[in-house]
């Protein structure tokens, strides 16, 4: 009785989702105009809402609140809840049309972008990811773009050059979402390390970053840290260390005129238009999740191993073949460059 009585008095745990057997999925949502979180939860094709769940160890999981800082001023983002979409084919064109509105990018680099931004919606469901970049000068349209495509991603996280890089570790531990990082040129040796430690770590599947942390006995404990998962960063320069290099999908800017239709600003309406694409975006992981299935029809033999191992998540959404046969050709040039 002693052992049950201590069960229900312990306190719910903070989480942002969860998968149970027979497909069932929780994912936690933020309605900012309530000023509420929750989970909406997927079951036999359905969905619903709802303040906890208990996860299959039989603890009871809570979303993290609305006022907590990092949710508060926009730091992560969430959906608001599930939204049906048309199919899966318009949803890639609605949110190439979105990145399209705002940003000046090249027709290829276009595409790219936009099957990665459902590739951040999937990610968990592969061993090996590839990470997005761009590389230029100041005034080059970099942080537009992060602006853009971020506000559509996975559970985008926020970050600049101007942060320190511990704090990464513990976002990315928590939210386990996708990071989105602006003037990734880090100043100093030991930064540059640490963030190096991230991206090295954080394309694969099992690599978590292992750092030591202080317990309340002023004892230094190991501390696992979670780093894999989608990254987006626009940066001057890039890393010394070659292998890293080899997991960004790079797109160069340079000084242009302005496109004539491209706002200035982002519109008022910009946050509404990114939140009803992540909605949609939801409602896509909820019904494809695990589902997805390699092409069988890539020419394997002629990709190295590191580059196959890159592409493949990207392909694997390309249900149709022109669009598929299409990225490949891109990805090779770009693999070739």
């Amino acid at each position: 009785m002693a052992d049950m009585s201590a069960t229900k008095r312990q306190k719910p745990a903070w989480a942002v989702a969860s998968a149970f057997a027979g497909g069932i999925r929780a994912e936690m949502v933020h309605a900012r105009d309530d000023h509420r979180t929750a989970f909406a939860i997927w079951k036999n094709g359905l969905w619903y809402q709802s303040d906890r769940f208990v996860d299959s160890a039989g603890r009871t999981m809570q979303p993290y609140p609305a006022d907590h800082p990092l949710i508060a001023n926009n730091v992560v983002l969430f959906p608001d809840e599930p939204v049906a979409y048309s199919s899966r084919m318009q949803l890639i064109d609605e949110v190439r049309q979105y990145i399209h509105r705002y940003v000046d990018v090249s027709d290829s680099f276009e595409l790219i972008a936009s099957y990665y931004v459902l590739l951040t919606w999937f990610y968990d469901c592969f061993n090996e990811l590839p990470y997005l970049r761009l590389k230029g000068d100041f005034g080059t349209g970099k942080t537009r773009f992060l602006q853009v495509v971020g506000a559509i991603c996975y559970r985008p996280i926020f970050a600049s050059g101007a942060s320190t890089v511990a704090p990464l570790f513990h976002m990315l531990d928590l939210f386990r979402g996708t990071l989105i990082l602006d003037e990734a040129d880090f100043r100093y040796s030991d930064e540059k390390a640490e963030l190096t430690k991230i991206f090295n770590n954080g394309n694969m599947r099992g690599a978590p970053v292992l750092r030591a942390r202080m317990n309340s006995k002023r004892e230094f404990d190991p501390h696992v840290f979670q780093v894999f998962g989608p990254k987006v960063m626009a940066m001057r320069g890039e890393f010394e260390d070659a292998a890293l290099e080899s997991r960004f999908i790079t797109h160069e800017t340079h000084p242009a005129p302005i496109r004539p239709d491209l706002p200035i600003s982002l519109p008022d309406t910009f946050a509404a238009e990114s939140a009803q694409l992540r909605n949609k975006l939801l409602m896509f992981r909820f019904e494809y999740w695990r589902k997805l299935s390699a092409p069988s029809d890539l020419p394997i033999a002629s990709l190295p191993p590191r580059t196959l191992q890159m592409l493949l998540p990207i392909l694997t959404l390309a249900d149709d073949a022109r669009e598929r046969t299409l990225l490949l050709e891109i990805l090779q040039r770009h693999h070739t460059d």
